[in-house]
């Protein structure tokens, strides 16, 4: 495998972090605002088929027809899908997993 295929896969896997990013940030912040509002129902679907909308048309343009950039494409999705787990997480469910983990101790 040549150096350049490596940028190109290593392009792939960052621009399923950012494809990722939109996705679960996107979902994140529907689920935020969506459940307050009038019309939850629209604010589901419409970010649904944005948010999808924005990772095929990504997805399709980053492979290119090459499986190995496909790969490394959702590699970047799937990691970003935990990062923003991670970044979103409440203060409360973290000092509940705290609290919880305290109570089992000996």
């Amino acid at each position: 495998m040549a150096m350049n295929n490596y940028f190109i896969l290593a392009f792939a896997l960052v621009a399923g972090l950012v494809l990722g990013a939109i996705f679960f940030g996107g979902l994140w912040w529907t689920v935020r605002h969506g459940v307050s509002s009038k019309h939850p129902a629209l604010w589901f679907l419409g970010s649904m088929v944005m948010r999808m909308s924005i990772v095929l048309a990504g997805f399709y343009f980053v492979g290119r027809g090459d499986w190995q950039r496909l790969v490394a494409c959702l590699a970047g999705f799937i990691i970003a899908r935990f990062i923003v787990m991670r970044l979103t997480r409440t203060r409360i469910e973290t000092t509940a997993s705290i609290a919880k983990e305290a109570s089992h101790a000996p």
